[in-house]
């Protein structure tokens, strides 16, 4: 369950609430019984770009596998050169 924060708009309080998301915003101040407001402030941690989910450029060998995150698709095009097999392995390392 999330963990909201409030601030009362009267006498200044804050205060943070463990809540579902089908539950109602708070909207009285417990210390002054004035308005409360919702805090809104930035996201912690970002995940950006590929290799994040489990499906995430996944193909049926292992050794693709665990490189394809890193490199993206064109790593698994070319695994399937002899060429770069000993980089495939290399960067594996």
């Amino acid at each position: 369950m999330p963990t909201y924060q409030y601030v009362c708009n009267d006498c200044g309080e804050q205060l943070e609430v463990v809540q579902k998301f089908s539950d109602d915003a708070l909207t009285i101040c417990p210390a002054c019984q004035g308005k409360l407001r919702k805090v809104f402030s930035a996201v912690g941690i970002v995940f950006k770009g590929s290799g994040f989910y489990r499906t995430d450029n996944r193909s049926s060998s292992s050794t693709s596998s665990t490189t394809s995150s890193s490199n993206g698709k064109s790593e698994s095009k070319s695994d399937s050169s002899s060429t770069s097999a000993p980089a495939a392995a290399a960067a594996s390392s």
